[in-house]
């Protein structure tokens, strides 16, 4: 038996948010808001980048020093907070991919689909060059939503090894990769870095949507996942394993999963996922769509009321 949860891991696509439109229902922010009332930290943890995450939260009320582990982990800041130059929140923790693996990374996954680094900083007041890729029209076909979402942060850069010079400052270095293609290209991506010399040099992560036939390939600085972010917040807020909780949909949630003791898969995660979960001993919530968020929470807060006459007993 598990103490109650002191600290609650979520992701947001495919888990707090809806399957269309980015507005989290009612009922998983008042579940939210409750446990944060109840001394339960809440986390997010997403592969969105900051600056991409926090509109998204705007109007939840959550409390300013929530802490949004964001680029799969590469990065984790709070929701409010002083500001660090234009950069939302107050940074926790931050890891960055070495140049020269990012310019191999770019060599041997071009050929596979559109391939984009990250970058923990503004160009301008406007955010462009966070987000560098090196043909627009290709992630268009493959990412239009993605790429209409994002365009103010894009900067176009041709080779897109030219955007990855060896510098002596750690910031000039990107946070995060990704390739995206169909699902069929990505397994082949995967394949292939498995096989190259740069499979010893970076993290990768496969998620896929296959109603959409769109995949992506998460590329993250060595050591670098979800889990492991998670791992680090807990250290910091002096929260063990057993008191922690990740709630999540998809592949890039797995490293989660298997830190926290207790571990949510959502309805909708992909089916090997859910095979997974089952085999792992994991719990299945209801899907993103009829507030499986919520439901966690408010199981849990349950719990959390009832410890105090367990104790006693």
């Amino acid at each position: 038996m598990h103490p109650p949860v002191r600290l609650v891991a979520i992701d947001l696509d495919g888990t707090l948010l809806p399957s269309l439109g980015t507005r989290v229902s009612l009922r998983c922010v008042q579940a939210l808001k409750a446990a944060q009332q109840a001394g339960i930290t809440i986390a997010i943890a997403t592969g969105r980048r900051a600056a991409f995450t926090i509109p998204l939260l705007d109007g939840l009320d959550l409390r300013a020093d929530t802490p949004l582990i964001t680029s799969n982990g590469a990065v984790t800041r709070t929701l409010g907070g002083q500001l660090e130059g234009s950069l939302p929140g107050n940074l926790i923790d931050r890891c960055q991919m070495p140049a020269r693996v990012a310019r191999g990374l770019c060599g041997l996954l071009r050929p596979f689909g559109c391939v984009v680094f990250t970058f923990d900083r503004f160009f301008d007041g406007a955010g462009r060059g966070e987000l560098v890729l090196e043909d627009l029209e290709q992630a268009h076909q493959r990412i239009a939503l993605w790429v209409d979402a994002n365009r103010g942060s894009i900067q176009v850069v041709k080779p897109l090894e030219d955007a990855l010079p060896d510098s002596d400052n750690a910031g000039d270095n990107p946070i995060q990769g990704m390739a995206a293609g169909t699902v069929e290209q990505m397994r082949a991506a995967e394949k292939a870095l498995k096989a190259s010399p740069w499979a010893a040099a970076c993290e990768a992560v496969r998620t896929e949507y296959p109603a959409r036939d769109l995949s992506i390939l998460d590329l993250l600085p060595l050591g670098v996942t979800k889990g492991r972010a998670l791992e680090r917040l807990a250290a910091r807020l002096g929260v063990s394993r057993r008191e922690t909780m990740a709630i999540g949909d998809n592949w890039n949630d797995v490293g989660m999963f298997e830190w926290a003791a207790q571990a949510v898969v959502m309805a909708n995660a992909p089916p090997d996922l859910r095979t997974l979960a089952k085999v792992r001993g994991w719990k299945q919530a209801p899907s993103n769509d009829h507030d499986g968020v919520a439901s966690v929470l408010e199981a849990a807060l349950k719990r959390l009321s009832a410890a105090p006459l367990a104790t006693a007993d």
